[in-house]
């Protein structure tokens, strides 16, 4: 992590003003593009166990090897709790505005507030969102609609279809989209001690979303294929992993891989005159972290981490872009200690009956070294440490400091419309 204002490659943000503006996009710069990249749950210690897990102490990831580094503070408007959800932080991104936790883009009063993804279409820009969570989850929806409870994710795939209409898709959730009785592609799992079902309260959301043009696919194959500009994905019941303890059920192992659904995205949308907004999320840096699995959220922070170096690979032929990579809040209370035998915090029950999460997990190796690491846990909440962001692409460098995480939103929108 680098100070605000410094660049990647060691540089002041406020110098070598040619080769921002030829190669990486400067202060007259604008974005056509926006790929906007959040780690849900993503902390500094997340970040920093995932590189020491991958490419070791001397290495550096992907979402690190951007040119500008800043950090965003997590605070919500909420009455009652002094650290946000994923709700509020995902609204303060997606429409500038500080809100009580579960709001979904609405202020504290109810009101709805534009989004990022409504002022792209303003501009005539395609749109698309991208999540291993729900489609309907919190971060995404709060990019796509507008709601005063998150748990009204019926309502919000409504309004992606009716309201908002991204023209791309793709994760999990399809109980949300499906009336009771209707399984849709993934039937419920009677073993998984978390009910699976269909739950629509408004009809088959799916048939809705074909009327209204959309190409349905439930399978990599039918992603592959597909050639339409407007592809709605559903590839799990709800989430496109199993968040349990370690060695409980845990599973990731997504049907379509992020970097996939990510590809598809960039290929559908880039074929907007105009450019493109596309959010990204990794929702399950989030739920391991939540259960105290630090082997599935530093697996998870690798598979967010390769689809960050899909997207450089984008960026690099279209410098047009704006790419930034942010965590919405820290889940776990993450630290990375030594190997140490004399300090194990023991283990604890979790919300779920009869399972047991340990605080102390490990130990894992550091890449290219003999050394190990463990990590410890202090909450199975969130936390309300500041997230890291790194950013390229026109108007990166405003990025490149302490913020408010609202003040990310401004410096997006101004980039997509060309503002200083």
């Amino acid at each position: 992590m680098l100070a605000a204002g410094l660049t990647t490659s060691g540089i002041a943000g406020g110098g070598d003003r040619d080769e921002r503006d030829h190669g990486r996009g400067g202060d007259r710069a604008v974005a056509k593009n926006v790929i906007f990249m959040v780690g849900d749950g993503l902390s500094l210690a997340a970040r920093d166990a995932t590189r020491l897990a991958t490419v070791g102490k001397d290495g550096q990831l992907q979402m690190d090897s951007l040119r500008y580094a800043g950090w965003t503070h997590t605070d919500s408007l909420d009455p009652e709790d002094a650290v946000t959800d994923s709700a509020a932080g995902a609204t303060a991104f997606a429409a500038g505005v500080l809100t009580y936790n579960g709001a979904v883009s609405v202020d504290v009063n109810g009101n709805p507030v534009k989004t990022l993804l409504e002022h792209a279409k303003d501009l005539r820009k395609a749109t698309g969102l991208v999540t291993t969570a729900q489609v309907t989850d919190a971060t995404p929806a709060a990019f796509g609609s507008h709601v005063p409870d998150r748990g009204t994710q019926t309502e919000i795939a409504r309004q992606f279809l009716e309201v908002t209409k991204p023209d791309v898709i793709l994760g999990g959730g399809e109980d949300w989209w499906y009336p009771v009785g209707d399984p849709g592609a993934y039937p419920d799992d009677p073993a998984d001690p978390r009910p699976e079902v269909s739950k629509s309260t408004i009809g088959n959301l799916v048939e809705r979303a074909e009327g209204l043009g959309y190409d349905y696919v439930s399978t990599p194959g039918e992603l592959a294929a597909t050639r339409s500009d407007k592809v709605l994905g559903l590839f799990a019941n709800e989430e496109m992993f199993e968040q349990f303890p370690e060695g409980q059920g845990d599973e990731y192992a997504p049907v379509v891989p992020l970097t996939t659904m990510t590809a598809k995205a960039l290929d559908i949308l880039s074929r907007d005159r105009q450019g493109f907004f596309l959010v990204v999320e990794e929702e399950a840096i989030d739920e391991f972290a939540h259960n105290n699995n630090a082997a599935r959220t530093i697996q998870a922070g690798q598979a967010l981490d390769a689809t960050v170096a899909l997207v450089r690979e984008y960026v690099a032929k279209h410098k047009d872009t704006l790419v930034v990579v942010v965590g919405d809040h820290e889940t776990g209370g993450m630290a990375i200690e030594n190997v140490d035998p004399d300090d194990e915090s023991g283990d604890t029950a979790s919300t779920d009956p009869g399972v047991t999460q340990s605080l102390e997990d490990g130990p894992f190796p550091i890449a290219n070294s003999d050394l190990e690491f463990t990590i410890d846990w202090t909450t199975g909440g969130h936390t309300g440490a500041a997230t890291p962001l790194t950013a390229e692409g026109p108007r990166a460098e405003r990025l490149a400091r302490a913020q408010d995480n609202t003040d990310v939103f401004t410096v997006v929108l101004d980039a997509m419309r060309g503002r200083r």
